[in-house]
């Protein structure tokens, strides 16, 4: 059985989580999706605006994904000992980044191959989170999409 894994925050989850979802799925027979819990967010120096306890359950109602479990660690060699998983998916914005070199040679000593898969463009948690604080701001009109002070009537 070839066994796929994933993790992410997967807060305010949009498109784009769907998207990886549904390729890393299409790619094995069992996708295993580590959720990062709160206390884990703080080291993209994020802080999750969606509870651990809601995202995961989210994850878990996806139709792609098999098992969601909680993920305390960034340390994908850790997650491979427990999972033994054959094929670890991650975005492609990731590629050629330099933590992820040292990955990719643990994981390959292990037979662990690495896909990257397309970040979905202009989507993202941290773009809703921007848009969501510019909307919040009274100068900002949503429905417009521009600064209400930039616009003459």
């Amino acid at each position: 059985m070839i066994i796929g894994y994933n993790t992410g925050v997967f807060d305010l989850f949009h498109i784009g989580h769907v998207n990886l979802l549904r390729n890393a799925k299409s790619l094995c027979q069992k996708l295993i999706v580590g959720v990062s819990v709160d206390d884990l967010v703080v080291y993209k120096n994020k802080k999750a605006v969606i509870p651990f306890e809601e995202r995961i359950e989210i994850v878990r109602s996806v139709k792609y994904v098999d098992v969601a479990i909680p993920q305390f660690s960034i340390d994908k060699l850790q997650a491979y000992e427990k999972i033994k998983y054959n094929i670890l998916f991650v975005g492609d914005d990731w590629f050629g980044k330099d933590n992820w070199k040292n990955t990719e040679k643990e994981l390959k000593i292990n037979k662990v191959k690495i896909i990257y898969l397309p970040y979905t463009k202009n989507t993202s948690s941290t773009l809703i989170n921007e848009t969501l604080n510019k909307i919040r701001d009274d100068s900002y009109d949503p429905i417009f999409r521009f600064e209400k002070n930039q616009c003459k009537l």
